[in-house]
């Protein structure tokens, strides 16, 4: 999609309109994104699971929102909070939560980097035929490149959502590879993270965690391997 007369201002309203979000809700609570973000960079899960309960019948809504954004703007990992959802809603309850803000979270950054960006990648890729030949790779073989890349626990979300908006992979096809791939990353990432700081309380489950994490990394990193031969 290249930029026309009649694109750029929603292009300009997109961006004025999420600042102007960010704005509504610092003039409400002008601590608030100091809060948070001084509550993410913590990387203390007791910390981030303290800080959602902390806003009662709403923390599971705002636990949602929390993990949508994070993964719509690719920082800090969502691995962090998948692992204290579960702290505080349990296990099979937070892995779902997770998941499914998750997804929405990468189709909101998929359609935000593409609407926002996607033409001046065109532009870029046009230029350089090493990266017309990933791009068409991309279209061809996308799908399932995206899919098994968001099955493999710890993976960057904000990296792949990148790629996927370069590429030439559709909104469907990017969601539903979203929607199934996130579900065992999702829940691997949640069970380590919770089994690691209620140390004692499921050890066993925690050594079966690791390993299954380790296997789908290596098995991924082997299936690269094989394809750039094949290529």
């Amino acid at each position: 999609m290249k930029i026309t007369k009649s694109t750029w201002p929603i292009k300009v309203g997109a961006v004025a309109g999420l600042c102007l979000l960010f704005g509504i809700v610092y003039v409400l609570n002008p601590a608030f994104w100091g809060e948070l973000w001084d509550v993410c960079l913590s990387g203390d899960m007791h910390r981030i699971a303290a800080y959602i309960n902390s806003f009662g019948a709403w923390a599971m809504v705002f636990s949602f929102f929390l993990v949508l954004c994070v993964n719509a703007i690719g920082f800090p990992p969502a691995m962090i909070f998948s692992a204290a959802n579960a702290l505080i809603f349990g296990i099979v309850p937070g892995i779902a939560l997770a998941w499914i803000a998750e997804t929405v979270g990468c189709a909101m950054s998929f359609v935000l980097l593409r609407f926002l960006f996607r033409d001046a990648a065109e532009d870029v890729i046009s230029k350089h035929k090493s990266l017309q030949k990933i791009d068409d790779f991309s279209g061809e073989r996308g799908f399932r490149i995206m899919l098994i890349a968001r099955v493999i626990p710890y993976l960057p979300s904000g990296l792949l959502n990148a790629l996927g908006a370069v590429s030439r992979l559709s909104f469907k096809e990017f969601t539903i590879a979203a929607l199934i791939g996130k579900l065992p990353s999702t829940a691997i990432e949640a069970m380590i993270g919770h089994d690691a700081v209620t140390a004692g309380e499921n050890p066993h489950r925690l050594v079966f965690s690791l390993v299954l994490a380790a296997v789908m990394i290596l098995g991924f990193i082997i299936y690269e391997k094989r394809q750039k031969k094949n290529s």
